[in-house]
């Protein structure tokens, strides 16, 4: 298994060993539970499940290559509220980016949370960086560091740190010579708490995604923040046509579409509520995001086992014994997922008892 700083959120694949597992591993769940994939209800993410509607593609971003002078990283920087298009790399998902970015700074000590985003601590070692574990609870980060990672908010814990904290780091880091990478990826519910405006900076890096608040995850697109020295780096070792003439179109009309972001914020709040109240009834302390919620309750792993064999797929990490749940798509899943939770405490509960 590859080394980790310390607690990451992905567990080990029955198939590879070797692989980092993420939520929407359906099918693993139906193979090993036994139940059939279409049977399932899905909560493994932090997707939208309320989609962004896709329009109709043209004919043309079928046939062509894609334009690259086009203006998609424009319409991006608008929407990130980034220095212009020149601070912004369309790629292919922000997988592409984390992957990659770790051989393009210099071998040194990063800092990486206990419990965030999978990828991260494995990609910097891969490329020859230390990996240290971080206190995000510090103000001033440890002389030792030269680079730090932050998910904001963060993936599993939905812990969030404000912006100053985040500029200030920056500014230690900068002084090292060092860079901060914040990942976003969650951030569009927040738009105000971004660092995206700030990407003029030296050593400061964002990655944004469609694929959380749009429900796009699919279309694999993702951005690069920053200087863009960097993104020039980041655009040779990657090569031409990171993100497909189809993907442009969709992402580049769900980002002018303001109305539909304004509707999907509060109906996100909304759905939050909702699940974080349905756990809370059964005694679960929850922290939540407007996409999931994730709880460190000690019964998290029983809970996902009991869970699982009703159907209903949660995202367990491992290491911890914690969950995180994401949101139903409509009021029969909502339904079905309060009687899944009803019946699955009530088993434990049994089980303890006896």
């Amino acid at each position: 298994m590859v080394a980790r700083a310390s607690d990451q959120t992905a567990h080990v694949s029955h198939a590879n060993p070797d692989a980092i597992v993420h939520g929407g591993n359906l099918h693993e769940a139906a193979t090993r539970y036994r139940i059939p994939y279409a049977q399932w209800l899905d909560l493994s993410t932090g997707i939208n499940p309320h989609g962004y509607p896709v329009p109709a593609i043209p004919a043309d971003a079928w046939r062509r290559l894609p334009d690259e002078g086009d203006d998609f990283a424009a319409c991006a920087a608008r929407y990130y509220n980034a220095p212009d298009a020149a601070h912004v790399l369309p790629v292919a998902g922000s997988q592409a980016a984390i992957r990659t970015l770790p051989t393009l700074l210099p071998r040194a000590r990063v800092g990486i949370a206990a419990l965030t985003y999978s990828e991260y601590a494995p990609a910097f070692s891969r490329a020859g960086h230390e990996v240290a574990g971080l206190d995000v609870d510090r103000d001033n980060l440890p002389d030792a560091l030269t680079h730090v990672v932050i998910v904001n908010p963060n993936n599993p814990t939905a812990a969030h740190l404000g912006s100053d904290k985040l500029l200030h780091w920056h500014a230690q880091l900068s002084a090292r010579g060092g860079t901060l990478l914040v990942d976003e990826a969650f951030a569009d519910t927040m738009p105000a708490a971004s660092l995206a405006a700030s990407t003029h900076l030296d050593g400061l890096i964002v990655l944004r995604s469609p694929g959380k608040f749009f429900g796009l995850a699919g279309v694999r697109a993702g951005f690069v923040l920053g200087a863009p020295a960097l993104l020039d780096r980041l655009r040779s070792t990657l090569g031409a046509w990171t993100v497909s003439g189809p993907a442009r179109h969709v992402v580049k009309a769900a980002f002018a579409d303001r109305a539909w972001q304004a509707q999907m914020r509060t109906q996100l709040d909304r759905d939050s509520a909702r699940l974080v109240r349905s756990l809370r009834e059964h005694g679960f302390s929850t922290h939540s995001t407007p996409l999931f919620a994730w709880t460190d309750d000690p019964r998290g792993a029983a809970l996902h086992e009991a869970l699982a064999q009703r159907g209903v797929w949660t995202r367990l990490f491992a290491s911890t014994g914690s969950v995180r749940f994401g949101l139903p798509a409509s009021e029969p899943e909502w339904q079905r997922f309060d009687e899944a939770l009803r019946d699955a405490v009530r088993t434990m509960d049994i089980a303890q008892a006896g």
